[in-house]
């Protein structure tokens, strides 16, 4: 007699079953890590449309892509003008997209062209195949390379006393880790001399935080109240990183009790960004107004708080082209081209 019970599944098939699904990721019980939204990476080179050039560089567990504007062709007086520098850090929850992503390259692409500035992008280093830290720390140490001027673009180009952090969303989030940082906090003040005559207070000249990755336990402004909400909001980042115990850790709430003062970023000017229907948008205008309120000079420039309404999470990364993007573009460069107060 033929058995009724069902077949068992072969170990092929139980080792393809999903132990994961987090939207931006998928793990598989054989270690098959699946990134379903992420389109094929782009060569660095020549862009047509802006005239940038970029390239790549390898250096360890990490990499850059640099971008060079065209700007930098021109001299004076027989000397190479020096740019802005900006050490971009990309999103994608800590374990999706690249600096290579069409819509990060892209971005960088119009970003160096319109201030115009020399920009590093981090390709950092994703979970689950390298849990968090492992993003943290490349980005530190992205940081503390172009800092060094060992490159020959940054050494002809770059103003090290002009540089800039910016990322997205857990780009941004990255962007406040390493602000805050004793390696940076402590490092050797800039020689630049302010408007007045003074001199630089902080180790940065700026960050520039766009729909920042931050959460915690407790709702701020309009977020969901309901403890499952907050688990969720919490879910990718306790996933990316597992020596985490709560949604308190100050790595993802720098609001937290415990976390690094918000009086020891290490940026002389800061601008958050946020859009209207971004479930962070509550958690980035609590953090600026945070920073605002500890550096008690709000409404001198130091702290500047952006908003876009109509769109949602990083839309500048899908839509280009918008008035809006555009228009968060332009502000992003009137913001790395502003002189810090004297």
């Amino acid at each position: 007699m033929a058995s009724e019970r069902a077949a068992a599944p072969t170990s092929e098939a139980a080792a393809d079953e999903v132990l994961h699904d987090l939207g931006l990721v998928r793990v598989y019980k054989s270690g098959r890590v699946e990134r379903p939204f992420v389109a094929p990476p782009v060569a660095p080179g020549l862009d047509a449309a802006t005239g940038v050039q970029s390239r790549d560089i390898q250096l360890g567990s990490y990499s850059v892509r640099l971008y060079l504007p065209p700007t930098t062709a021109a001299t004076a007086g027989g000397k190479a003008c020096t740019l802005p520098v900006i050490v971009y850090i990309h999103g994608g929850g800590f374990v999706a997209e690249s600096a290579a992503s069409p819509g990060c390259h892209g971005f960088l692409n119009r970003l160096t062209a319109a201030c115009p500035a020399l920009g590093v992008s981090v390709e950092y280093r994703l979970a689950p195949e390298h849990p968090l830290p492992a993003a943290y720390d490349d980005c530190l140490a992205a940081l503390k390379w172009t800092l060094s001027a060992a490159d020959a673009w940054v050494a002809a180009h770059g103003d090290l006393d002009r540089v800039f952090l910016a990322g997205d969303s857990a780009g941004a989030n990255i962007c406040h880790y390493v602000a805050v940082h004793s390696d940076v906090v402590n490092a050797p003040m800039m020689t630049h001399q302010g408007q007045g005559g003074g001199p630089r207070l902080r180790a940065l000249e700026g960050a520039v935080l766009i729909h920042p990755w931050f959460w915690g336990s407790e709702a701020v402004g309009r977020e969901p109240s309901h403890p499952t909400a907050r688990a969720m909001g919490a879910r990718l980042w306790l996933f990316a990183c597992p020596d985490a115990n709560s949604m308190d850790d100050p790595r993802i709430n720098p609001m937290a009790p415990g976390a690094p003062g918000l009086d020891m970023i290490a940026c002389e000017r800061i601008m958050v960004c946020a859009a209207e229907y971004d479930f962070l948008r509550w958690r980035g205008r609590a953090y600026a107004e945070a920073v605002a309120a500890v550096r008690g000079r709000e409404g001198e420039g130091t702290v500047e708080l952006v908003e876009t309404e109509g769109e949602g999470h990083v839309f500048f990364v899908s839509k280009p082209d918008s008035d809006k993007a555009m228009a968060l573009l332009d502000r992003i460069a009137s913001f790395v081209n502003a002189r810090c107060p004297p």
